[in-house]
């Protein structure tokens, strides 16, 4: 029987999500390479025995990719695919256009395997498409499970009250508000943001999309800047804060 268990992001880390089928497991992101001993634990918990067939990434940035390297070999090289865009970062250990320079950390380099948008990995009683959602960098993916009308978003939707920065390697506005519409246009029932609980309900996810949509929208129109009045972000962070908070009904438990 499907189950789909996401395990809450870490620090600086993005959630990773494992998703057991009737036939094959996957996991979606690992994190950075900080924690990546402890996530492991975390998987083992979900999967138990059971085998973890491939990893998908969402990008090769180092909150999502970071523990690549380790994960795959504690579980006995499981693949690692990422869009073709981020491969040779993985493959040669980039530590500027993975970010990893702003963790003061090593990208450890590994050989991955090319994911298309549309692509379609089948578990036996669920599946899931990789979905090209780029713009917080050149190679962001999504996940979708058609069986939970849900979205494993990725760097696309940080969380409900944070919008991406643009200025990171690879990144662009202008491709942002574009795949937020394509995401708007898919009347998702919920998604797994980079951070915190899933945004659930298609009346809740449509209203945080379009918040996101008018933003990076007003910032076109602005010349392509975010607003004067906001806090320089700090430089390790992939979102920008909103000056008034925006709301936010999705909370971690203690």
């Amino acid at each position: 029987m499907m189950r789909i268990t996401r395990l809450p992001a870490i620090h600086h880390d993005a959630n990773i999500v494992v998703v057991k089928g009737s036939a094959s497991n996957i996991l979606i992101d690992v994190g950075t390479s900080w924690y990546q001993m402890l996530q492991v634990e975390r998987v083992i918990g979900v999967l138990g025995d059971e085998k973890l067939d491939r990893i998908l990434l969402t990008s090769r940035l180092y909150p999502f990719a970071g523990g690549s390297k380790y994960v795959s070999q504690y579980f006995d090289n499981a693949p690692v695919h990422i869009h073709e865009e981020g491969q040779a970062a993985l493959q040669t250990g980039d530590f500027f256009t993975t970010w990893a320079n702003r963790y003061e950390s090593d990208m450890p380099s590994i050989e991955t395997s090319v994911v298309e948008d549309g692509e379609i990995f089948i578990l036996g009683d669920c599946e899931v498409e990789a979905v090209l959602t780029n713009g917080i960098s050149t190679d962001g993916m999504s996940y979708y499970i058609s069986q939970e009308n849900l979205l494993i978003a990725g760097g696309i939707m940080i969380r409900a009250d944070r919008p991406c920065r643009w200025d990171l390697p690879g990144a662009n506005l202008v491709t942002l508000r574009d795949n937020i519409k394509k995401i708007l246009l898919m009347k998702l029932s919920a998604i797994v943001p980079m951070q915190g609980p899933a945004i659930k309900g298609k009346k809740h996810v449509a209203e945080v999309l379009k918040r996101h949509l008018d933003f990076y929208q007003s910032c076109i129109d602005d010349g392509g800047n975010p607003p004067s009045t906001w806090a320089r972000p700090a430089r390790s962070t992939l979102w920008l804060t909103p000056r008034t908070h925006w709301p936010l009904e999705e909370k971690e438990s203690a």
